[in-house]
C-alpha cells in the first residue's frame, strides 16, 4: 500500500497540483495585501478617507462601537465593508487568473501552429506511391 501511495505521489499531475496549490496560496496573500494595503486606501481616499474594513451595520441595539472588531465583541453586526474588500480581492484574483489562462492558451495555439508548419507531411506509403505513379502513367496515355 505504501508503494502504491509513492507511485501516486510521484505522478506528474499530483506534483503539479501540489505546486499549483502552494503557489496559489502565496499568490492569494499577495493579492490580499495589494487590495488591503494599496487599492482600498486609494479607494477610501477618493471617497473621503473611509476605511472600508470598518463599515458595518449593528444588528442589535447593544452594539455602539466605532470599529468592527469592537462591534463584533458587543454583538451581531452586518460587516459589509469587509465583504466589499473580499469581493474586490476575488475580482482582482479572478482577472489575473483569466489573464494567465489566456496567455497559456495563446502560447499553446502558437506552439501548435509552429508544429504544423515545421513538420513536413510524411511521404505516402510505398503502395500509395506506386498507385499514384500508375494513375499518372494511365493519364498520360489517355491524352
Amino acid at each position: 500500500m505504501l508503494k502504491e501511495f509513492q507511485e501516486f505521489i510521484a505522478r506528474g499531475n499530483v506534483m503539479d497540483l501540489a505546486v499549483g496549490v502552494i503557489i496559489g496560496a502565496a499568490f492569494g496573500k499577495i493579492v490580499t495585501s495589494l487590495v488591503d494595503d494599496i487599492i482600498m486606501p486609494i479607494i477610501g481616499a477618493i471617497f473621503g478617507g473611509f476605511d472600508f474594513s470598518n463599515y458595518f451595520l449593528p444588528l442589535s441595539s447593544a452594539v455602539n462601537a466605532p470599529t468592527l472588531a469592537q462591534a463584533r465583541e458587543q454583538g451581531a453586526v452586518f460587516a459589509y465593508g469587509s465583504f466589499i474588500t473580499v469581493v474586490i480581492n476575488f475580482l482582482i484574483l479572478a482577472f489575473i487568473i483569466f489573464l494567465m489562462v489566456k496567455a497559456v492558451n495563446n502560447l499553446r495555439r502558437r506552439i501548435e501552429r509552429e508544429e504544423k508548419v515545421a513538420t513536413p507531411a510524411a511521404p505516402p506509403p510505398p503502395d500509395v506511391q506506386l498507385l499514384t505513379e500508375i494513375r499518372d502513367l494511365l493519364a498520360r496515355r489517355a491524352v
